[in-house]
């Protein structure tokens, strides 16, 4: 089953780097807790074209389970814009921390990475 990978931006203004770390330190125990649901990994973006985040799922469903229209309706809220969600399947991930490549989450050895 592959991966899913959901980015979610926020049109706003870019935040100093002091604001974007404490947002997303100030978040990230709830999406650490996340890691028995199936989240893998998130990122916190900052940047011109605004804020968000790229998440890493073990599966859609997962990520579906998370990003339901109440979640999209509490985000809008909260900043005050609504989200936008871009919904990629992810088969093969090149992971250099730690020192792997993986088909569908389960890591392959080099040479079948070479063939």
């Amino acid at each position: 089953m592959a991966n899913c990978i959901v980015v979610v931006q926020f049109p706003l203004g870019k935040r100093t780097q002091e604001q974007a770390i404490a947002s997303g330190t100030s978040t990230a125990p709830t999406y650490r807790s996340l890691a028995a649901k199936g989240l893998i990994r998130k990122d916190y973006l900052n940047g011109d074209k605004g804020t968000g985040g790229v998440y890493l799922w073990e599966s859609r469903e997962a990520a579906e389970a998370w990003f339901t229209p109440e979640r999209e309706a509490m985000l809008t809220e909260k900043f005050g814009a609504a989200p936008i969600l871009t919904w990629y399947d992810t088969h093969v991930t090149v992971d250099n921390l730690k020192g792997e490549t993986r088909v569908d989450g389960q890591a392959i050895s080099e040479v079948q990475a070479a063939e």
